[in-house]
């Protein structure tokens, strides 16, 4: 584990009542609201939003402009890629029927979690409530509507799999005696159910 002290960029916006870990740096303009907490040795890039009470694991990284709303949790090791959107509102209005502005309290947040070791591509929107699993790869602009199954890739909109990657984020190959690969690793997995899971 890093001893280095937090960086903390100048025109980045923190909380006093943020726990920001050690290693860890915010970028430019980023902004981390009240009692957001993010772990040690990540990376918040410029511009990036993570909202109140946000829970960040550690080496997790947030690109540019990225939005994490609340109460979203991101486990150790994920990567939400450039002006990725975790929402965090199913039925989202500005005001209620009466024409007042909605607050805190008048609708129910509902987080986005990112399981550990999952990556969400660039321009990716997560639809509230939704869990990305295990080491899950969602393609570059996709539209998650589901949640996503452990070590699954997802594209498109709405996201559907198509195919599964290992830890290391390659798509896996089949291999003969019906599992899959790893091409980089040698790392071997079997699926069940639609499963997919580690020999």
């Amino acid at each position: 584990m890093t001893t280095e002290e937090p960086v903390i960029a100048p025109s980045a916006d923190v909380d006093p009542s943020a726990a920001i870990g050690r290693g860890t740096r915010v970028w430019h303009l980023a902004q981390v609201r009240e009692k957001a907490r993010i772990g040690v040795s990540c990376i918040l890039g410029r511009g990036a939003y993570v909202g109140p009470g946000v829970v960040l694991g550690d080496n997790v990284k947030v690109q540019n402009y990225a939005l994490v709303y609340e109460p979203a949790v991101l486990e150790d090791g994920v990567f939400i890629g450039p002006a990725a959107v975790l929402t965090n509102d199913l039925y989202p209005r500005s005001a209620d029927l009466t024409g007042r502005l909605k607050r805190d309290g008048d609708w129910e947040a509902r987080g986005v979690q990112v399981r550990e070791g999952a990556a969400v591509g660039a321009r990716a929107v997560i639809v509230a409530g939704r869990t990305i699993g295990r080491y899950a790869l969602v393609a570059a602009g996709a539209v998650v509507t589901r949640d996503v199954p452990d070590f699954a890739l997802v594209a498109g909109n709405p996201a559907r799999r198509i195919g599964w990657v290992g830890r290391a984020g390659r798509p896996l190959t089949p291999s003969s005696d019906g599992g899959w690969i790893c091409p980089e690793t040698g790392e071997r997995y079997v699926e069940d159910a639609g499963l997919l899971a580690l020999a």
